[in-house]
């Protein structure tokens, strides 16, 4: 559909047309985007910080740091059994005898 052809349609005739399309289609080669199809002038209607672009996916951990962090955790829980094991409390960060 042409641009003009949208200034003349309805609320309801827009809301219809949404409805009845199918949200499975593929996009066309030619598709553009809206806010490039919409003239807005060199303003973003939502600022950058609010919609950022998307981030690469998750990096994979160097085997070495992978390994530090299991250290890390294993030494924390061996250290909690320690002292429960002794009969001291650590439940609040504070030992207590």
């Amino acid at each position: 559909m042409a641009g003009e052809a949208l200034e003349h349609l309805s609320d309801d005739e827009l809301c219809a047309l949404a409805l009845a399309a199918d949200p499975d289609a593929a996009l066309d080669v030619d598709a553009v985007c809206l806010w490039d199809w919409i003239d807005t002038g060199g303003i973003h209607p939502l600022p950058e910080w609010y919609m950022p672009a998307p981030l690469p996916g998750p990096r994979r951990l160097a085997g070495w740091r992978r390994r530090l962090i299991r250290v890390n955790v294993g030494l924390i829980i061996v250290s909690f059994v320690t002292i429960n094991a002794f009969g001291l409390c650590n439940t609040y960060g504070q030992l207590h005898f």
